[in-house]
């Protein structure tokens, strides 16, 4: 059951943890994104996540948007060695090599998808016809056959740290997939 706060609001039970990812919660995450730009930082903050918590992502998001020009996809994808070696320096965002490896790949290939519809329209082509309604947190999914059947058609198109459990978090972030707890004040507003 989501957790009434002492604003009297009720929320998913994860929101009540910081200032940070009340704000989060009731702002952002289950907020359809519109645009190419948008889709791509999410996609590549999730691989960054794989093996960290949310929270150490959105306080390193700053960091991740200066170091990646706001996720500009022209720009991830001609990071150059030395580029990635300097990113390999920046101590504000994770620096994991195979991830910001991913992230430049990840941009490449994306800009080949523009000739299919774009990015955007291919993850939302993967929405679920409905989404589950979780009355408390160990009634959320981690994945789905949506985000098993995402990550393989992302996978299939060359595209890395794209599994069924991070494509099912960014479904849950992009709006596509609406996991708010039963009783979540946001759960019927997004």
């Amino acid at each position: 059951m989501a957790d009434l706060e002492q604003d009297g609001l009720v929320r998913c039970v994860w929101a009540d943890g910081s200032e940070m990812m009340r704000a989060y919660h009731d702002e952002e995450w289950g907020v359809a994104i519109e645009g190419e730009r948008e889709m791509f930082e999410r996609l590549s903050l999730e691989a960054f996540q794989a093996g960290l918590s949310w929270a150490t992502i959105l306080r390193k998001r700053p960091a991740f948007r200066e170091a990646f020009r706001d996720f500009d996809l022209d720009y991830c994808a001609g990071l150059s060695d030395a580029d990635v070696e300097e990113l390999m320096g920046n101590e504000g965002i994770i620096r994991a090599r195979a991830k910001i490896e991913a992230t430049r790949n990840n941009a490449a290939r994306a800009i080949a998808l523009r000739e299919d519809g774009g990015l955007e329209a291919l993850i939302a082509s993967f929405a679920p016809e409905r989404s589950p309604s979780p009355k408390d947190q160990s009634g959320v999914p981690t994945s789905s056959p949506e985000s098993t059947a995402l990550a393989k058609e992302l996978r299939s198109r060359g595209f890395k740290f794209v599994g069924p459990t991070n494509m099912y978090a960014l479904m849950e972030a992009a709006g596509i997939v609406n996991t708010h707890l039963v009783g979540c004040f946001r759960r019927d507003a997004v």
